[in-house]
């Protein structure tokens, strides 16, 4: 191609969108793939062609420059740059071996365990609003203040805090959580116990690839969070569904069979029905996982937000630190893109899960994790924690009566008395999930209550109704519409 060719047609194909270098690029590389210019030929000036294209010539020699470092070109000292000789993609239509039909690209295969992964994911594309259960209202984060300590930290920002995060994560921050954990959720740990995490599912990620092996059973309540059991079957663990009663986490007599080697509950407030795990059946898990020599990931995700009642004690500080793992986040008291929890472990499991946090995940975020501290030890969580139980009690006695002015009795609430959601109980053979479906035309976010289930034929109907995110005066109208969603449902609802 002649170098006027040449800059006529990168003319004709260059736009207003993107970095003119990059455009330029992109063109030249094409160009040379695609056969236009020939291996061999010489490239015309970078200033001559930057004054036929009504560039600067930097942006010539910046697109010339990525060309040569990527083997595209190459030159000859004294006589300029030239097209190398490189791999050619075939004419459009032909095959290599020059066949005449162009051959369709294979779609991309997932593995087994992917596909099985998406076929049972439960994450929604919707994060806020009515009535969008476990999301807090990150409206009412002391923003301010949090900016404040954030500022104070950059201010004296050190080298080492810019970089990757010690094992189990920045010590200020664990010493600050030991303390508050002991006083809040009566957690017996050391500073050392704690491994800081991006979040729960890390935390259980971590867990089970250090105390467990693929093909290993662990044990999960019917029903169950659907992100932690994602997270278990991914790692080729065989995840058994065990049911919850009253009582909480239940199973038949003594352990049949092999033993689980790990036992995933949420005993201060099942996740999602809401019951507490009596301390009756505490203490006879705690006894048959010694036994067994089974382990406890327990889950307590939102027990700080109690209505009526002081929050239940962890089951960790029951067990005396020998047999489980304690497991909580900062997304439910503080807010969800924080991205910041952390794995409570035994003594003796602390330096080993420590070091393999650092292994594997390579951890950061040191001056968000300072912050974190600083917003604790000031007495910052606490305060806040306070204030959003009690506008999170007023928003649950706003929806309670919604519930009641439109159902009265016929539709009973579970799971009322704690959290971010309550159940709306249906009756039996309502498909809980159509209505979701329905809710979420209307603007309305619920989660069917079938859809936490594992065996779809004993799963209860129902919807998780969350209401922390949701202002007082949203929430009657909200329901309304939800409730008209109800009344136009297969089985109908009576008002």
């Amino acid at each position: 191609m002649k170098d006027t060719n040449l800059a006529d047609w990168l003319l004709q194909h260059l736009h207003g969108e993107g970095a003119m270098n990059r455009q330029l690029h992109d063109l030249l590389l094409r160009a040379v793939l695609q056969g236009q210019l020939a291996a061999g030929s010489k490239l015309p000036s970078t200033r001559w062609l930057a004054q036929q294209l009504g560039v600067a010539r930097n942006t010539v020699i910046d697109a010339y420059d990525n060309l040569l470092a990527q083997g595209c070109l190459l030159t000859r000292a004294g006589s300029g740059t030239y097209v190398a000789e490189v791999e050619r993609e075939p004419p459009l239509g032909l095959g290599r071996a020059g066949a005449h039909k162009a051959v369709a690209p294979a779609a991309p295969t997932l593995s087994r365990r992917g596909s099985a992964l998406l076929a049972q994911a439960g994450v929604s594309a919707r994060q806020w609003g009515a009535f969008m259960p476990g999301v807090p209202d990150v409206t009412e984060f002391p923003v301010r203040t949090w900016l404040r300590l954030h500022n104070r930290r950059w201010h004296e920002a050190k080298p080492e805090r810019l970089s990757y995060a010690p094992g189990g994560g920045l010590p200020e921050l664990r010493e600050a959580l030991a303390e508050h954990l002991r006083v809040a959720r009566s957690v017996q740990c050391t500073a050392a116990q704690i491994i800081i995490t991006s979040g729960s599912h890390q935390a259980v990620d971590l867990v089970a690839r250090l105390l467990t092996d693929p093909g290993d059973t662990v044990w999960l309540e019917e029903p169950c969070y659907w992100g932690l059991r994602s997270t278990l079957q991914s790692l080729s663990l065989r995840a058994l569904a065990q049911p919850v009663d009253a009582e909480g986490l239940s199973w038949p007599g003594r352990f049949k069979g092999a033993a689980p080697r790990l036992v995933l509950a949420t005993p201060s407030h099942q996740y999602p029905l809401g019951m507490v795990m009596s301390l009756a059946r505490r203490q006879q898990l705690l006894e048959h996982c010694r036994q067994h020599g089974s382990w406890i990931v327990e889950d307590d995700y939102d027990s700080e937000f109690r209505f009526g009642t002081r929050p239940i004690a962890s089951l960790q500080g029951l067990d005396g630190g020998d047999r489980v793992l304690y497991v909580g986040s900062f997304s439910k008291t503080l807010f969800p893109g924080l991205r910041l929890g952390y794995l409570v472990v035994p003594k003796a499991l602390a330096a080993p899960f420590a070091k393999a946090s650092a292994e594997l995940y390579r951890e950061g975020q040191l001056q968000q994790q300072a912050t974190l501290a600083d917003f604790i030890r000031d007495g910052h969580l606490g305060n806040h924690v306070r204030r959003m139980r009690t506008l999170y009690g007023k928003r649950r006695e706003c929806l309670l009566a919604a519930v009641q002015s439109n159902f009265g009795d016929a539709l009973p609430v579970l799971g009322d008395n704690a959290g971010l959601h309550l159940v709306l109980q249906l009756p039996e053979g309502t498909d809980d999930r159509a209505i979701e479906a329905s809710a979420a035309k209307a603007g309305i976010a619920v989660r069917a209550l079938s859809s936490y289930y594992s065996n779809p034929a004993s799963a209860r109907r129902g919807l998780l109704l969350g209401y922390a995110c949701v202002p007082e005066a949203r929430i009657a109208p909200a329901f309304r519409t939800l409730a008209e969603v109800l009344r136009r449902a297969p089985t109908p609802l009576a008002p």
